[in-house]
């Protein structure tokens, strides 16, 4: 390799150990890539995170080599620490049957609290704030019924476009289960013509244009299908100084980005757990609910006795009377689902492990950037660009996904990739999402992926 090459390995390799800035805007003039396999390969010997793969299963080839393992953002690997630990409530359950509940190894009982601290340090909130349960979708649903209250004059809900479609559909039957028409009461932030980014003004624009009118916005921190991450602080502050309430869905988001919805001042926020958090398809989901609103048990709710005040809950010779527990618990209608949470404390472990999102986020953007990087250098030495990269180049306005629109047989082009061993996903009409997560995935992998796309 040439010096200059070398020069470049010892000043990433500095910024991985954390010896140079950290700010997201601070990375760029420091990350200098080069297209030489060997600058991919030295960059993971650099790798603070390297062993941390270890800890997963890989999905394997034919040839029994590793796939490379890009569709984190669908449904991320298996913590093998994972099997020990649910193999252990199905061990508890055999052994001790009902008296598990409290006398297992982790009291089924109380089990939501161990995922409590984990998960809210993953997403900037305080422990009373979070609650894991049920799905996203359900919990959405929940969080709807109390602060979705629609008025004659204020009604309408905004959301970005395209949404996820499980949102949209939860969204157009709340304002039809209130009588309304979502015709006339959902409002849409759209991207431009001809571009596929929703832009923060565009979206504060049409806070203020319908300030007296909107009721909720509901947005997703990381766009499902552009990669997209929203400036939630600010599209947070423009909707409450109109007394507009603010959800969020951290389906694409948690585990993800740094995230901070306390101090942000969010009213509430819904997430599932399969995705970056690694927990395993049908995971518990979680919900996050302001501490200003978590601690008023006068907030209207669709109750079930796990909310209900520890206290009474068991008191069923008397006629029940529901009394929330005043933090997010108190949304939290079901016992928790016991082996469906359990996969969730061994990613969770890992992520408490690695020190949380911020020394991941540096290495998630590292990789982000030079896969584009080697995307366009590889498309600039063509004379026809077969491929664009949507996902926006600001490394604060993405996580880790990147989408690639193919302009050219985009079906025939994804299955090639399934051929050569990569697994990532496609979506209508032309989009291939990739994403590189930084528990799991290498600059290597980067690296062959780009040549594999491009060649």
């Amino acid at each position: 390799m040439s010096s200059a090459i070398i020069a470049r390995f010892d000043r990433i390799g500095d910024c991985m150990r954390g010896a140079c800035a950290v700010q997201d805007g601070a990375l760029r003039s420091v990350m200098q890539f080069s297209a030489d396999e060997d600058f991919a390969k030295h960059l993971d010997v650099q790798d603070p995170f390297r062993s941390f793969r270890e800890q997963f299963h890989l999905p394997l080839g034919k040839n029994g080599k590793p796939l490379i393992y890009f569709a984190g953002n669908s449904l991320g690997l298996m913590p093998k620490s994972a099997k020990q630990i649910v193999e252990q409530e199905l061990h508890d359950w055999a052994m001790l049957g009902v008296n598990a509940h409290l006398d297992a190894k982790t009291p089924w009982y109380s089990y939501h609290e161990t995922v409590r601290d984990s998960s809210a340090r993953l997403v900037g909130a305080k422990p009373n704030e979070v609650i894991c349960m049920n799905s996203l979708t359900v919990n959405l649903h929940l969080m709807m019924a109390t602060f979705y209250h629609p008025t004659k004059s204020r009604f309408k809900i905004l959301m970005e476009d395209p949404a996820f479609p499980s949102d949209t559909y939860a969204i157009k039957t709340q304002i039809v289960h209130h009588g309304l028409n979502p015709k006339d009461s959902l409002l849409l932030a759209s991207p431009r013509q001809g571009e596929f980014i929703v832009q923060t003004d565009a979206i504060l624009d049409l806070i203020e244009r319908h300030r007296d009118e909107l009721a909720v916005v509901l947005i997703g921190g990381v766009n499902f299908f552009t990669g997209q991450l929203f400036d939630i602080p600010t599209i947070t502050a423009a909707a409450q100084k109109h007394g507009i309430t603010v959800g969020v869905d951290l389906a694409h988001t948690i585990g993800n980005v740094r995230l901070s919805l306390h101090d942000w001042n969010v009213d509430f926020a819904v997430w599932c757990s399969y995705k970056y958090l690694n927990a395993g398809p049908g995971a518990v989901a979680g919900a996050f609910v302001h501490e200003r609103h978590a601690s008023n048990t006068e907030l209207p709710r669709l109750a079930g006795w796990f909310g209900n005040d520890p206290n009474t809950r068991f008191r069923m010779h008397l006629e029940p009377e529901f009394i929330p527990v005043p933090s997010a618990d108190g949304w939290q209608v079901s016992n928790p689902p016991i082996l469906a949470m359990a996969p969730l404390r061994a990613s969770l472990a890992i992520f408490d492990e690695a020190g949380g999102m911020e020394p991941l986020r540096e290495k998630s953007i590292r990789l982000t950037s030079y896969l584009q990087f080697l995307l366009e250098s590889e498309r600039d030495k063509r004379s026809k660009q077969r491929y664009t990269v949507i996902t926006p180049r600001e490394m604060n306005e993405r996580g880790c996904q990147l989408s690639i629109q193919a302009h050219e047989y985009p079906q025939e082009l994804f299955n090639k990739l399934e051929a050569f061993g990569v697994i990532c996903d496609f979506r209508e009409p032309n989009v291939i999402r990739v994403a590189p997560t930084p528990l799991y995935n290498t600059f290597h992998e980067v690296w062959r992926f780009a040549k594999i796309l491009t060649q």
